[in-house]
């Protein structure tokens, strides 16, 4: 047999270290009150600052702990949110914008705030500042504006911006853009804002600073409607002799070009030289007041006559494109019952500052020449 290998001896096993355990070292009584009473420091000092905190957010909440001032603050159509906030703040009326805007977060406070002009004061809180900036707002300041008769549509839109009801700009934007919703009006083409020439009905109205510019002119848009109301039938069928458009043009050139005692004696003048036009006036109804409109509220000039504009009575036969002035009641009045007279023309006596009226060209020549001979 052949001999077999011998196995080799074991090695002795060696010992694995043990683990070391990690001896925990006891802290003294001493440590562990400190420790407590330095987490109690620090609670309470936390909650000493988040309480005064509160308290100083809560006081700009509801308008508490404040020195009393009273301000006005103007919010156009378009000032964007943050610029009132911001003009909140400027003013004294809030301290804290995050948190002004926080409030509105919730409140939907942005939707209720409208273009105006408004007095508010720092006793006021969050809510009342919103509800004060709003629509219907008993701080929203108010102007009473009289628009006189004869005032064009540049004279109103300029009074109205001097009064800081609107810009002229905005007006001027919604009177040649926005469609009105009344019949009347249907007729006449948006683009342009003297469109809406004739029908600013001259009253006294109250508007709110910084309102709406639709708002403005609708309220004497609807004036006028109320007014003419009963007087519409007539305007309407085949069988109207006159449109409406062309009956408010006539008495805007007798509001224009009355004395103040003369409207349906001024209303027969146009009529006759529309209707039976004399020899002399062959369907012109030569009017000057047709030509300070035209030169921006200038006296005209023998020049101004030569102008080429369907607003030139001088060089255009009928009625001019459109009105030249809002007349009022007693001018709207003329121009549908005037008097019937056999007149077509007259001049001004510059003694008694009332017209003279003539049927010829000759007699009215003779008035002229009288009136210039005596420095008139």
């Amino acid at each position: 047999m052949a001999e077999g290998k011998r196995a080799a001896p074991r090695q002795p096993s060696q010992p694995q270290p043990r683990p070391k355990k990690r001896v925990k070292r006891r802290r003294s009584a001493g440590a562990r009150v400190a420790g407590a009473f330095l987490y109690a420091l620090f609670v309470i000092g936390l909650s000493a600052v988040l309480a005064t905190l509160g308290w100083v957010w809560a006081c700009d909440l509801l308008g508490l702990n404040k020195e009393y001032a009273s301000t006005e603050i103007t919010i156009e159509e378009d000032t964007r949110f943050s610029d009132v906030v911001d003009t909140l703040e400027k003013e004294g009326l809030i301290e804290y914008k995050f948190l002004f805007k926080l409030y509105a977060a919730f409140s939907h406070a942005e939707e209720k705030i409208a273009p105006g002009k408004y007095e508010l004061n720092t006793e006021m809180d969050y809510r009342a500042l919103v509800s004060n900036m709003g629509v219907s707002s008993a701080t929203r300041q108010t102007t009473d504006i009289t628009i006189p008769e004869g005032y064009t549509i540049d004279q109103v839109f300029a009074l109205l911006d001097e009064r800081g009801v609107t810009s002229v700009d905005k007006l001027q934007d919604m009177a040649a853009n926005w469609n009105y919703a009344f019949d009347w009006l249907q007729g006449i083409p948006l683009g342009d804002y003297h469109r809406l020439e004739g029908y600013l009905f001259p009253d006294t109205y109250t508007f709110q600073l910084g309102e709406n510019p639709k708002y403005v002119i609708n309220k004497m848009l609807v004036n006028f409607d109320a007014k003419m109301d009963e007087y519409m039938a007539r305007f309407s069928g085949e069988e109207a002799a006159y449109s409406l458009h062309d009956i408010v043009t006539i008495a805007a050139m007798i509001e224009k070009e009355t004395d103040g005692e003369d409207y349906k004696t001024i209303a027969s003048v146009i009529y006759n030289r529309l209707e039976n036009p004399a020899a002399e006036t062959v369907g012109y109804l030569q009017i000057d007041a047709t030509l300070v409109y035209l030169n921006g509220g200038k006296m005209p000039t023998l020049a101004d006559r030569e102008i080429d504009s369907p607003y030139n009575t001088y060089k255009y036969q009928g009625l001019p494109k459109g009105p030249i002035s809002n007349p009022g009641m007693a001018s709207l009045m003329a121009a549908m019952n005037p008097e019937d007279t056999k007149y077509y023309f007259y001049v001004l006596n510059p003694e008694t500052k009332r017209h003279e009226f003539s049927r010829t060209y000759a007699e009215h020549d003779a008035l002229v020449q009288r009136y210039q001979s005596n420095g008139g």
